[in-house]
């Protein structure tokens, strides 16, 4: 059984690595022409750092990764036309190649107004259009990407909301359906609401731990959960993938931590070895991928399993 470890967002190990990021209020201050051309530089220098990125990752045995949402600013915004597909068709082209050379899992987790549970068709409609352009951004990359989500709001009622989510996600093409995994928040819906939809719906689920950590019932008992998530992933041809992270102190327990606690981590490690299945973990950890390195070195002190690059044999 091996347990892969990835890390969120770009390394801060590269210095000069960052999101490229335009805001239609700073567009706004240029001549339209202009504007596009500065947003054109902008997307193909975020090509050229993801590319720097998944070398890296590369390099240090990182065999997954989520891409940010931040690399394409503005090309779905309404008041902006850019044939995205034409104009980086050349950086689209090398970034395939890339991936499939290095056989690196990539994944997308949209920011928290991307939904499927809104009271608001606008909101709604909007969030589809976000599903719609990961779709095609994982078409062009070739790849079988997953773009995660969080079931959302519970207003007026969670029962109503999870009904929405129910229609909303039926109106979706086969795709869009095949493209969303669901995970577990820190306040709403806990794994048990999260796994009940997936099952029903069959969208594999994320596990995130310091989710539940936060936010369950005192009858949820997550090594019987477990095997149940698993089996949401049945036919995807993917590993199944968690989130690990730890709190930032005792007063901030939803923040992040820069760090990881390496005895959590192991307390983790054994709740998943009886399921004999390889999992993808993403450490969402302020450090990133300082944090996963710090993480594998006091891993290989511990006697019960080896380390292999940054995956973890049990």
């Amino acid at each position: 059984m091996k347990i892969n470890l990835g890390y969120v967002g770009n390394p801060p190990t590269l210095l000069d690595i960052y999101s490229h990021t335009l805001t239609f209020k700073e567009f706004s201050k240029h001549e339209y022409d202009k504007g596009i051309d500065l947003l054109t530089k902008k997307i193909k220098l975020n090509f050229r750092n993801f590319e720097k990125v998944l070398k890296y990752n590369h390099d240090n045995k990182i065999k997954f990764y989520r891409m940010t949402h931040t690399m394409f600013p503005l090309v779905t915004h309404p008041n902006i036309n850019i044939d995205y597909k034409d104009i980086f068709k050349d950086e689209f082209i090398r970034l395939k190649e890339i991936i499939n050379k290095y056989n690196i899992r990539i994944d997308t987790h949209p920011d928290e107004f991307c939904l499927l549970t809104s009271e608001k068709d606008n909101v709604t409609d909007n969030s589809i259009e976000i599903l719609k352009f990961h779709l095609e951004i994982f078409n062009l990359l070739g790849i079988n990407g997953k773009c995660i989500l969080h079931i959302g709001s519970s207003k007026p009622s969670k029962d109503e909301a999870l009904e929405r989510f129910k229609i909303n996600f039926n109106r979706l093409s086969n795709e869009l359906k095949n493209l969303i995994i669901l995970e577990n928040d820190d306040k709403t819906y806990t794994v048990t609401d999260t796994l009940l939809i997936c099952e029903k719906l069959n969208i594999p689920m994320v596990l995130d731990y310091h989710h539940f950590i936060c936010n369950h019932e005192k009858s949820e008992k997550i090594d019987r959960l477990l095997p149940r998530i698993i089996k949401t992933w049945e036919n995807t041809n993917l590993n199944p993938k968690m989130h690990f992270s730890t709190p930032l102190n005792s007063k901030q327990k939803r923040n992040h931590s820069i760090y990881l606690n390496y005895n959590s981590f192991i307390k983790f490690l054994k709740l998943l070895k009886p399921l004999n299945t390889d999992i993808d973990i993403m450490l969402e950890a302020k450090g990133k991928d300082e944090a996963l390195f710090r993480l594998v070195r006091q891993l290989k002190f511990y006697k019960d399993f080896k380390v292999k690059g940054t995956a973890i044999i049990l």
